[in-house]
C-alpha cells in the first residue's frame, strides 16, 4: 500500500513541485532529474494534454493540475515502466493533496482519455 513516505511518491511530489515552478518561470532550471527529463519532452506532453482536454487551453488549466498531468503523461507515454492504473491513481492522489476540490476529477478525466486513446 502506498503511503506518503513511499520514496516513489516523494519523488513524484518533488517533481510536481519542480514542474509547478516551471509554469511560473519558463527559464526555471529543474532541480530534479525527472523534471529535466519531462521538460525535454514538454512539447509532446503539452500536445497530448491539448488533444485530451480540447475545451481547456493550457493557459486555463490550474498550474498544479498541469504539473501533475505533465508528470503522469510522461510516465504513461514515454517512460512506460509502471502500470497505467498505478500512474493514474498516483496522479489523482497528488491532485487531491495539492489541487482544488475538482482537480482529481479533472486529472482522472484527462488521463482516462490519454489511456483510452493510447496516446
Amino acid at each position: 500500500m502506498k503511503t506518503q513516505f513511499d520514496p516513489r511518491h516523494q519523488k513524484r511530489e518533488k517533481t510536481v513541485q519542480d514542474l509547478f515552478a516551471f509554469s511560473f518561470q519558463k527559464n526555471h532550471s529543474p532541480k530534479t532529474e525527472l523534471g529535466k527529463k519531462i521538460l525535454k519532452s514538454i512539447q509532446k506532453i503539452d500536445q497530448i494534454i491539448t488533444e485530451s482536454a480540447p475545451e481547456w487551453p493550457l493557459e486555463q488549466i490550474n498550474k498544479i493540475d498541469l504539473a501533475i498531468l505533465r508528470l503522469a503523461i510522461w510516465e504513461l507515454t514515454i517512460k512506460k515502466k509502471e502500470p497505467p492504473k498505478v500512474i493514474i491513481d498516483e496522479a489523482i492522489e497528488l491532485g487531491k493533496t495539492y489541487g482544488s476540490e475538482k482537480s482529481s476529477a479533472f486529472i482522472n478525466g484527462v488521463l482516462g482519455t490519454v489511456f483510452k486513446n493510447g496516446l
